[in-house]
């Protein structure tokens, strides 16, 4: 039987990622809501959705769905509105019946996980993250070749770097606000510091070099892995020559001084968790855990700067910090 959708945060980027899924796995957005009405981008996908502003009124319209039996019903909330308020959106779903979604970062703060996991518990439904670098064909075949090979004792050195520019609008928005957003590390590079610790182990020890609104680097080593790592709003930071017609992005990872060459396909990963999702797999609260946590201590961290007592793990590279 097909799935039937709600979406919350309709208006926002990732949205259409979301309705894409929806409709490439052969289910149904039944119902969408945001504060904002510029959500025409819904047509592309479907014509039967029902918007609502007042996210009051979309709360009324799913229990009305739900007590008129399972085929009605939300089975599923997508959930895409701002960071800061995925956990409430979550809880909903979990009140209404239904399955959550979520968008990254789950939540901002470790300790709001523990409570959504004693819901799923409650109300017997499960609550996914979209983590979804884990399902990228290159990241997994990397995964695959570093469990059959046979440990050297040497941890490989890796260089993680992602400049996204983004121009003055967004430190006025929600996601320039850390309370709101979690800050760079959590609202841009979460999905990078997961990817690492899923290949690599977990993190052993931190440090942060550089910490500002529109960047942050520092320094990580996990159990089998050394990582300096920098992240960045500032269109500056792109490396020269910074051409008129040069990609706005540039996102690069080096093991051992080799590139990790993974950037195409990204637009089908939601696509694939769907698929695992509605087939009852896909990635839970637990699988969130260890990277939220080291956002959180990172943008907690006091940074020690760039100097000659960093144990050298500070050392300028690509030209960037």
């Amino acid at each position: 039987m097909n799935k039937n959708f709600a979406l919350i945060g309709a208006a926002g980027y990732i949205a259409p990622r979301h309705m894409k899924a929806i409709k490439d796995t052969g289910n149904n957005l039944v119902a969408a809501v945001d504060p904002h009405d510029s959500v025409g981008i819904i047509d592309k996908y479907f014509f039967d959705t029902r918007y609502f502003k007042e996210f009051e009124r979309f709360d009324r319209h799913l229990e009305k769905l739900k007590r008129k039996g399972e085929n009605d019903r939300v089975h599923f909330v997508s959930i895409c509105s701002p960071n800061y308020l995925h956990d409430a959106h979550a809880r909903f779903a979990l009140r209404i019946g239904a399955h959550a979604i979520c968008e990254k970062p789950l939540v901002i703060n470790p300790w709001n996980i523990e409570p959504l996991q004693e819901l799923e518990e409650e109300y017997g439904k499960k609550i996914f993250t979209v983590l979804q670098l884990r399902v990228h064909p290159v990241i997994v075949a990397l995964k695959k070749k570093l469990a059959q090979e046979k440990s050297t004792g040497k941890k490989p050195d890796i260089v993680l770097t992602y400049i996204t520019s983004r121009g003055a609008w967004y430190l006025s928005s929600w996601k320039g606000q850390e309370e709101h957003s979690g800050g760079l590390a959590t609202n841009i590079g979460i999905h990078f510091f997961d990817m690492l610790m899923w290949l690599f182990g977990p993190a052993e020890f931190s440090e942060v070099h550089i910490a500002d609104e529109r960047k942050t680097a520092g320094y990580l080593e996990l159990q089998n892995a050394r990582v300096k790592w920098f992240l960045s709003i500032d269109r500056n930071d792109l490396p020269s020559p910074k051409k008129p017609e040069a990609p706005p992005t540039y996102r690069s990872i080096t093991i051992d001084d080799k590139e990790l060459e993974f950037s195409d396909g990204f637009t089908e990963l939601h696509t694939v968790l769907y698929r695992e999702i509605v087939a009852g797999r896909g990635f839970g609260v637990e699988d969130a855990k260890a990277s939220i946590q080291l956002a959180y201590d990172i943008r907690n961290a006091k940074p020690v700067g760039i100097n000659e007592n960093s144990h050298d793990r500070a050392k300028k590279h690509n030209g960037l910090f």
